[in-house]
């Protein structure tokens, strides 16, 4: 059948967390966005908070790519979510080649397989604070350190002033690295406190303002057309599928405040197999289904609820009676 070629993409990464990668990722989904641009989020990984706000940053549903759980298959699958876009972006997790000890069907979960399998080139975000020139040294560690991923280029962060700058640019000029952008310690953005960020930021307008600072931050200090011209084709690795067998024809599946990580690659697996989902509140006191043939507790945030899933009665007597004939999943906070 027909098929959309995929946009050319790129994988925001850094040599540890709390570099500044989501700040520079965040602020170029808003920011190209703001330019008319189509970009398709991804995050490397098993994680359901990124995604939400890469979500708020661009309208488009973020995929997760996760090399150590996921058949090359399946990552294929998941990449036609680029088709029609101008851009894909995925965000890395941990440090670029941080993964587990045993790898898995695809790789160990590190950022730098998803990067090797898709042909996308990493924009490297450094955190330059405290050292000058010796940041090229890391960088082009990270430029050699796999042969199958190909460094863009570095985006600086926290960088304190003009001089500064000029010494680390020598540095990277010397290793032969492009330096795509500069971000001065002063427009550093944090991202709401992780655990609680998401819901809250989702409820409140703190997100808006957090997603509009960031976009700022970006246009201002960073290269956007070398960025995007560093983007390349996305490739796939393996014959796609979607092996993601629904676990039965109607599926009750909790969706509230309280019970909101789903991924968005299940639900759609679900429904191409023609999967039936009918959800339903316990925040609202609303029991599962009875026509149902299983019954889905996703993650999400029960603890902040408690008082009010504790008074839910009629969930708790209809998840009972229903647990008696059919099984129940429950994962995270489910």
């Amino acid at each position: 059948g027909h098929r959309m070629t995929l946009p050319p993409g790129l994988m925001i990464a850094a040599p540890a967390s709390g570099t500044g990668k989501t700040t520079l990722m965040l602020g170029l989904l808003r920011a190209l966005s703001q330019q008319g641009l189509t970009v398709q989020p991804f995050k490397s990984g098993p994680d359901y908070i990124d995604p939400g706000f890469h979500r708020a940053a661009c309208g488009r549903a973020s995929f997760n790519l996760d090399s150590w759980a996921m058949a090359p298959g399946l990552i294929s699958g998941l990449l036609g979510a680029a088709e029609g876009a101008d851009l894909a972006l995925a965000e890395g997790s941990m440090g670029l080649f941080d993964g587990v000890a045993r790898p898995g069907e695809t790789g160990n979960g590190a950022s730098a397989d998803i990067a090797a399998l898709t042909g996308w080139p990493v924009v490297l975000v450094l955190d330059v604070s405290g050292q000058a020139q010796s940041a090229a040294a890391t960088a082009a560690g990270f430029a050699a350190y796999r042969p199958d991923v190909d460094l863009a280029g570095v985006v600086l962060n926290r960088v304190a002033s003009p001089r500064h700058e000029t010494l680390v640019r020598v540095g990277m000029e010397a290793a032969g690295l492009p330096v795509l952008g500069a971000l001065p310690r002063q427009a550093a953005v944090e991202v709401p406190e992780r655990h609680l960020g998401l819901v809250q930021a989702e409820e409140h307008g703190q997100i808006d303002d957090l997603l509009a600072r960031a976009a700022k931050a970006i246009t201002g200090y960073t290269d956007l057309p070398a960025l995007r011209a560093a983007a390349r084709g996305t490739a796939r690795p393996g014959n796609t599928s979607r092996p993601v067998p629904p676990p039965g024809q109607r599926i009750a599946l909790a969706r509230d405040a309280a019970f909101s990580f789903v991924y968005p690659h299940l639900l759609q697996g679900w429904r191409d197999a023609g999967a039936e989902t009918l959800p339903f509140s316990p925040l609202a006191d609303q029991p599962p289904d009875d026509s149902a043939d299983i019954c889905w507790l996703p993650g999400g945030y029960p603890e902040l609820y408690a008082g009010q899933l504790a008074a839910a009665e009629t969930f708790r007597a209809g998840l009972q009676h229903f647990a008696e004939t059919r099984p129940v999943h429950g994962e995270c906070g489910g």
